[in-house]
């Protein structure tokens, strides 16, 4: 009962950032900055997008630190 691992229930990003200047949790401009947006999502010109399946912008990220 102690040992077993627990779960968090991820929140998902707003689909759009409502532009408010202390930024929610759910923001996808703050999501991106703190590292919490899930695998496959990015932000473009304050909109949360698709990433096609090819593309990965964490391992461009990787890429081109290295």
């Amino acid at each position: 009962m102690y040992g077993e691992a627990v779960a968090k229930k991820v929140k998902k990003p707003k689909s759009k950032c409502c532009v408010s200047k202390p930024r929610c949790k759910r923001c996808p401009i703050q999501m991106l900055k703190d590292g919490t947006l899930p695998d496959g999502y990015t932000v473009k010109k304050r909109k949360l997008v698709k990433v096609p399946k090819g593309k990965s912008s964490k391992s461009g990220k990787k890429l081109a630190a290295a």
